[in-house]
């Protein structure tokens, strides 16, 4: 029986290693529904359900493609605890992920920056909610949702071109995917996190089916939900070194958030014949993140005393982020003169809206702390010494220093058509030729409001909100202190006035600085042919983009207001022409050779396309402005591969990439003279806008095994192995930003995942590691200035057991090895932060109708 998706909730808990060794045995006897083998024989012959068909449809249509792709079936998402799109295709070759408070977020596709990354659902391009680019967060929508996920490596004229990293397509399940005319399916799992013994939970169900004359009519409905309250620890390092080796400060950052996901799709299908296929996709996803963060910080800030000394400050931060994406898509497919005819054409809207984001900063008399350094712990030891040692258990000791209320509003809408039309011609063995439009409007803005204040006349000290929380910290290695109630501290406020006073010169600033707005239409042609002759396929085509944006941002100098609207105006349009070939060979039924030169465009973020002006009076002004004139990059793109597929369970390839990108874009600062900005005549300024740099260079290779050990006798058959590596290196030339290669943004040199399965007598077991090595995440001044993200590897449990053909029990283990998100500044000895989440466990039932 075809088995559904298991969404599974990666947030971790900590335990003991003894705990983790012993819940995996006693855990390790459920499994996930799997296929039935006899022993030997014929495998044709052997019916294969579950997990295991999964792969083999997988497996399938990655050796069927005409280019380079990767496939991730809905069992195989549900095989591993991957509770979002972005946890679950980081398991792909080639692929990794960008994490936030442990859990993925973005897709990097051998090693590309995520903003040059195309995202569609059902083919349609997916708009994205974060203000400052084009990056789609992938942990918006809960993996539950999802059919099938297809990475494309190598494009085809017929996919946009904006995707010099590649495309991910998520599809939804329909009627039709179902050999059954009728399905439901019902899901519900809860577990425990170790580090702040909470209980998330998490349901979904999906019921659907086809009726009507000759089941022409056919309609799905997935619901999912999840709520995970998490808490990580984060160990807050220092991003100057420059003192000896001696860090400037650190901070102990503990982080407690609710995160929930809803998803919802409804998909409807009308067949009235065999030549008339019409339907209408829908979708909404939302997510939600509601976050308060503890902070106790020390600034060293004189290095020659003995001991050192400094500062001390209290935080409380209080975040809600509250995100939805809305979906229709309606379309249809249609026999027309012999070929086929698809129109569709849709809406999608991606909106976040943070109500509150908002901190109280409470510090000590500046210079009067003795701080103690150790270098001898890990992370680093700096604390409170002699006279100071109670100081954060002292909050009459703190003032407050700082408060800021800010609220945002982005969102992007996009309206959609296109019409793709294929019909076969008479050369060589069942070729074709394919002809097709889009149009895309997009709609991109941002709104951000915030008032900033200074301490006012009267004192307001901490102790009046100060509280004694968890003390314990890092596993005891850190003694939290004394916290701040965020709401004890907005309601003090308000009944004493007086303790506040608004700075308005940096209120002003970043209430309009972030605000734009951006439109741009994409008007697309192309035309494509796939000739084949025997064993040999060409692909060839060519596409055409017409792009066009208009811009507005604010100019703020000493002369605005918060009632200024948009005073600053950009437009810019270009036409590109994107020639690509796909080649594949087939050298037997079973081993393939792949080819491809492809080309593709990175269109600039819009906040960087927008006009702002932001001038900071100072010695000398600071300016920030945009730059509606960047080009976009450009790439050339080329693939090489051999496959080999020895039975249907298994594949092995190797692939060879690299890419030659024009235009990549950089923040750059400078000193000018007599310059105009906003209408104002500056004689010397500090200039900081993006620009295009030189070039950027990549080359990997890929390598990929996955088999099932069905030759093995007995129970021995039931085992199974997948593993993928890939090694990338690339660089950037800037010689305006700084001489030599400077190094790629999100480049992991080496990327991999090994899983170790057993599948048998409706038993699945699955162990799998995935790893990435670092990446950098800013660019400095130099080498020794640039900063990463380090390497991360994560090791995952899943198992379950079919009790009945309609019922199955499954658990997860996630992070087992307690495995940190770090960052580090130049060398990986220089810490910039250490957050860590321990291992989660889940307990789940799923029905299956």
């Amino acid at each position: 029986m075809l088995l559904t998706i298991s969404t599974v909730s990666t947030r971790s808990l900590y335990l003991s290693r003894t705990a983790i060794a012993t819940l995996a045995i006693c855990l390790s006897v459920s499994a996930h529904a799997q296929a039935s083998d006899a022993d030997g024989g014929d495998q044709s012959a052997i019916i294969v359900t579950g997990a295991r068909q999964a792969q083999r449809d997988a497996i399938a249509e990655k050796m069927a493609a005409d280019n380079t792709v990767e496939t991730l079936r809905a069992n195989d998402v549900g095989k591993l605890p991957d509770q979002n799109v972005a946890e679950a295709v980081k398991r792909l070759p080639g692929l990794s992920v960008a994490n936030d408070q442990g859990e993925g977020r973005y897709v990097i596709i051998r090693g590309i920056d995520p903003n040059l990354i195309n995202v569609t659902l059902n083919g349609q391009t997916l708009p994205a909610p974060e203000p400052a680019g084009r990056v789609v967060k992938l942990d918006d929508l809960p993996s539950a949702m999802i059919q099938a996920i297809t990475v494309t490596k190598s494009l085809l004229s017929s996919q946009d071109a904006n995707a010099v990293g590649g495309e991910v397509n998520i599809r939804t399940k329909t009627a039709f995917d179902n050999a059954r005319p009728f399905f439901l399916d019902a899901r519900a799992s809860s577990g425990v996190y170790g580090l702040n013994r909470k209980f998330p939970y998490e349901m979904d169900g999906t019921i659907g089916g086809r009726f009507g004359a000759d089941e022409q009519f056919g309609a799905v409905v997935s619901v999912n939900y999840s709520n995970r309250p998490i808490e990580s620890e984060n160990f807050q390092g220092s991003e100057d070194y420059s003192h000896g080796g001696i860090p400037d400060g650190n901070g102990l950052r503990d982080y407690n958030l609710t995160r929930t996901r809803l998803g919802i799709v409804g998909n409807f299908d009308w067949h009235p014949s065999d030549a008339v296929k019409l339907y209408l996709r829908t979708s909404y996803s939302k997510f939600e993140d509601h976050e308060t963060r503890d902070q106790n910080r020390l600034a060293i800030t004189d290095y020659a005393s003995d001991p050192l000394a400094g500062t001390a400050t209290m935080l409380i931060r209080r975040r809600e982020e509250n995100d939805n994406t809305k979906s229709a898509t309606l379309g249809g497919e249609f026999d027309v003169a012999g070929g086929k005819l698809e129109m569709s054409g849709g809406w999608t809207k991606a909106v976040k809206e943070d109500p509150l984001r908002s901190e109280f900063t409470f510090t000590s008399k500046k210079g009067s702390v003795a701080i103690d350094y150790d270098a001898s712990t890990y992370p680093y030891t700096l604390v409170p010494t002699g006279s100071s040692a109670g100081l954060f258990t002292t909050p009459s000791l703190f003032t407050l220093s700082k408060y800021n209320l800010e609220q945002r509003y982005a969102y992007e809408q996009l309206w959609q058509g296109r019409a793709d039309y294929e019909h076969p011609i008479a050369i060589g063995d069942d070729s074709a030729i394919k002809v097709g439009v889009k149009y895309l409007d997009r709609h991109k803005s941002n709104d951000q409001n915030k008032t900033d204040y200074k301490n006012g006349s009267t004192v307001f000290n901490a102790s009046s909100v100060a509280y004694q929380g968890d003390s314990d910290f890092y596993d005891g290695l850190f003694g939290f202190g004394n916290r701040i109630d965020y709401w004890a501290a907005r309601a003090y406020a308000a009944a004493n006035p007086s303790v506040l006073k608004i700075d308005a010169a940096g209120t002003l600033s970043d209430s309009l600085s972030s605000d734009y707005d951006v439109t741009e239409s994409i008007t697309a042609g192309y035309a494509m042919a796939t000739l084949k002759f025997g064993g040999l396929a060409l692909i060839p085509g060519v596409r055409v983009e017409h792009t066009v944006d208009h811009s507005k941002a604010k100019i703020v100098d000493a002369n605005s207001t918060l009632d200024d609207d948009y005073n600053s105006f950009g437009h810019t349009s270009y036409t590109d022409v994107f020639p690509g070939l796909n080649a594949k060979f087939a050298v037997n039924p079973s081993l393939f050779l792949r080819g491809a030169v492809t080309t593709s465009i990175g269109r600039p973020n819009y906040a960087s396309l927008a006009p702002y002006v932001v001038v900071e009076d100072d010695t000398v002004p600071n300016i920030s402005i945009g730059n509606t004139g960047l080009k976009p990059y450009k790439a050339v793109n080329y693939d090489a591969s051999i496959e080999f597929y020895p039975n249907k369970d298994s594949l092995f390839s190797a692939g060879f990439f690299h890419k030659d990108i024009d235009n990549p874009i950089y923040d750059y600062s400078q000193r000018l003279t007599n310059v105009t900005y906003g209408n104002v005549d500056y004689a010397t300024a500090d200039v900081s806008q993006p620009v295009n740099a030189d070039s950027e260079t990549l080359t990997g290779v890929e390598l990929n095994a996955q088999t099932q050990f069905t030759f093995l006798p007995g129970l021995l058959s039931g085992f199974g192995l997948s593993a993928n590596y890939t090694h990338i290196w690339g660089h950037a030339t800037a010689s305006a930003i700084r001489s030599g290669n400077i190094p790629l943004f999100y480049q992991s040199s080496n990327v991999g995942n090994v899983q170790l399965f057993y599948e048998k007598y409706n038993l699945a077991v699955r162990l799998a590691f995935n790893y990435r090595s670092a990446y950098l995440d800013a660019l400095g001044s130099d080498a020794g200035t640039d900063e990463y993200t380090d390497g991360n590897g994560q090791l995952d449990l899943h198992a379950s057991y079919q009790v009945t053909p309609h019922f199955s029990l499954f658990t997860d283990i996630s992070n087992l090895t307690d495995a940190p998100w770090r960052r580090y500044i130049g060398s990986k000895l220089d810490l910039i932060e250490r957050e860590h989440y321990g291992a989660q466990y889940r307990l789940g039932v799923q029905l299956h109708f």
